[in-house]
């Protein structure tokens, strides 16, 4: 653990550290790189004055192609660092490999070029196949074979349910409806939405099993192709849904999933509890949800179902497959509809559950997405009414929200239904989605790498929602206003930060190294591709129960109004999420298939 951590301390050297006598200067940029129509923005900060000018520089030959001024940041500091000042070479577009120089201190090495952003799906699939559940192609090995036995359900408790499959949600084994039918959803609109001309561009190494076999198939429809299977398992017959595998029993230490030993009352490594979804308030110890409706979780769902419709109904071979999934979609915004309100997760000892309040989002979704596939007129009525009450509610503009309260955190349903609808609600839509970026781009004034989210919980998932949210808006609306203001959100997930980190595993030229994650600290070997939680308020950081860290913190000069610690034992600001990550699949797909970059 020790080595790993001096590892860290190396690897901030390396992204841009001087020590000029006194004066430390750090210079941080995007370290996977920029295309070369984008505004390129990196950042140098230090305790001292900074000197007024920058070099672009070869990062092979360490030739000085470009010079630049260093712009000052006088409205906002970080922590310790009271000068900070932006280093703009947007001008310069000739592709190449590349570094920031500010007197002798440099930033990573960074690509500019036209293909910059389509690699990055490969990395973060090899993360989501990680966290398969069933049979894990990572390991190669099958775990949770008796997954489950009900519970609040329809049934005796204790009836079997077929619930093998699915993805673990994050660091522990836990599986959720919650995040599954997002991840789900969001990858596959990540292709729905891919001009086809650029799906070509999506890779294919795997077959279905994630196995390194290519099967003609982009990987992307694979992974989604894994969620939606488990998905159809947890809705039985047309009046049930179940929505989380486990419970925090599942927290009794570290082990691989096929050495499960959790004991949930049908022996050691046994089966394992199945929540049915009833729209009422759960729990089987002494916590319990708040729950006041599945709409939620049914308007994800169908929205998952009828984008599977939409992008296999003319595949021969998967047009059964297409039908079924459309039909589950119905039956299940059907109970949507009769259950307004939101399904949370269910705690058993521990006092943390996903917190979420809103559901008329997913509603709107899942509306949206069944009127695409359907052409049927209800449902579009029904997505402009969900539409109009979901509005702009969001966690954008707040200090503090509950866990995962404002879930999913980009409402995507807005998109999704803007091109359908008459213009006055079109531009009640664009009005919605610029009210929630406002409220960002002013929280972002306040540091100087105009990051515009609340350092709470899974910030890292917030900034990803944020910029994939300006994107949706420039293309509903052909408006660019908010094009720079993505790419800060963006350009702070890979390396633009006060850390110097890309928030993925494996990715960019310092990354965290110590992730929150059992399953590579106990197989010895990283991933790839896991956006990690990202930095939270300090005072978040020392409330939360069993959170700590190694001694001493080799970032500590970097903390500020958010901590980040690259430590296994953070599962605050460490710990990769499968939601979060399939996120940035979309994120980055859009980026580079959607947008023109």
């Amino acid at each position: 653990m020790k080595s790993m951590i001096y590892l860290a301390g190396a690897m901030l050297i390396f992204c841009g550290f001087a020590n000029l006598g006194a004066e430390e200067i750090f210079v941080r940029a995007n370290q996977v790189g920029y295309s070369r129509a984008d505004r390129k923005l990196g950042l140098v900060f230090s305790k001292e004055l900074l000197p007024d000018s920058f070099e672009l520089i070869e990062a092979i030959s360490g030739k000085t192609v470009f010079t630049g001024v260093a712009l000052p940041v006088r409205d906002s500091s970080w922590g310790v660092f009271s000068n900070h000042a932006t280093l703009n070479f947007s001008s310069w577009t000739k592709p190449g490999r590349y570094r920031l120089r500010v007197g002798s201190a440099l930033c990573a090495p960074f690509v500019l070029g036209d293909q910059v952003y389509g690699p990055l799906s490969g990395s973060l699939l090899e993360f989501m196949r990680q966290q398969r559940c069933g049979y894990n192609p990572w390991l190669d090995a099958i775990c949770h074979p008796f997954d489950g036995r009900s519970a609040y359900g329809p049934q005796t408790n204790g009836t079997y349910v077929d619930a093998r499959g699915g993805w673990h949600d994050a660091a522990d084994l836990l599986k959720y409806l919650i995040t599954s039918a997002n991840a789900t959803a969001q990858m596959l609109l990540a292709y729905e939405i891919a001009d086809p001309h650029q799906r070509q561009g999506f890779p294919d190494r795997v077959n279905a099993l994630g196995q390194p076999a290519p099967n003609g198939i982009p990987d992307l429809l694979d992974e989604a192709r894994w969620g939606l299977d488990w998905m159809l398992k947890l809705h039985p017959a047309p009046d049930q849904l179940y929505h989380q595998v486990a419970d925090d029993r599942d927290h009794v230490g570290r082990r691989l999933p096929q050495d499960e030993n959790v004991d949930y009352g049908w022996g050691k490594g046994g089966s394992r509890v199945v929540y049915f979804a009833d729209g009422q308030p759960q729990g089987l110890l002494q916590y319990k949800s708040q729950s006041t409706g599945m709409a939620n979780l049914a308007g994800r769902y169908a929205a998952a179902m009828a984008l599977a419709f939409q992008i296999w109904q003319h595949s021969p071979q998967n047009k059964a497959f297409a039908e079924k999934c459309l039909q589950a979609g119905r039956e299940v915004y059907v109970l949507g509809r009769a259950h307004e309100g939101s399904q949370q997760g269910n705690s058993y000892k521990a006092p943390y559950r996903y917190e979420e309040t809103t559901w008329a989002d997913d509603m709107e979704w899942g509306a949206a997405e069944l009127f695409r596939a359907t052409r049927e007129r209800h449902f579009l009525r029904e997505a402009e009414h969900y539409a109009w009450l979901a509005a702009d509610e969001s966690w954008m503009g707040k200090e503090q929200t509950g866990h995962y309260q404002f879930y999913p955190f980009m409402n995507a349903g807005h998109f999704r239904l803007y091109d359908l609808a008459p213009p006055k609600i079109k531009a009640e839509l664009a009005a919605y989605y610029r009210a929630g970026i406002e409220k960002c781009r002013l929280a972002g004034a306040k540091n100087p790498y105009r990051a515009g989210v609340p350092f709470i919980w899974c910030s890292n998932n917030l900034i990803t929602a944020l910029a994939t949210q300006c994107l949706f808006y420039e293309l509903m609306t052909h408006d660019r206003h908010y094009r720079d203001f993505a790419a800060e959100q963006r350009d702070w997930l890979l390396g633009r930060n006060p850390w110097g980190f890309s928030m993925f595993t494996g990715v960019g030229a310092a990354f965290p190294h110590n992730p929150h994650l059992m399953t590579m600290e106990l197989a010895h070997r990283p991933v790839s591709g896991g956006l990690v939680d990202g930095p939270v308020y300090e005072r978040i950081f020392k409330s939360l129960k069993g959170v700590s860290i190694s001694e001493p913190d080799p970032l500590a000069q970097f903390q500020g109004p958010a901590v980040y610690h690259d430590d296994i034992q953070d599962y605050s600001s460490n710990e990769p999420t499968m939601d979060g990550t399939a996120s940035a699949i979309l994120l980055f797909s859009v980026w580079q298939n959607c947008v023109g970059l």
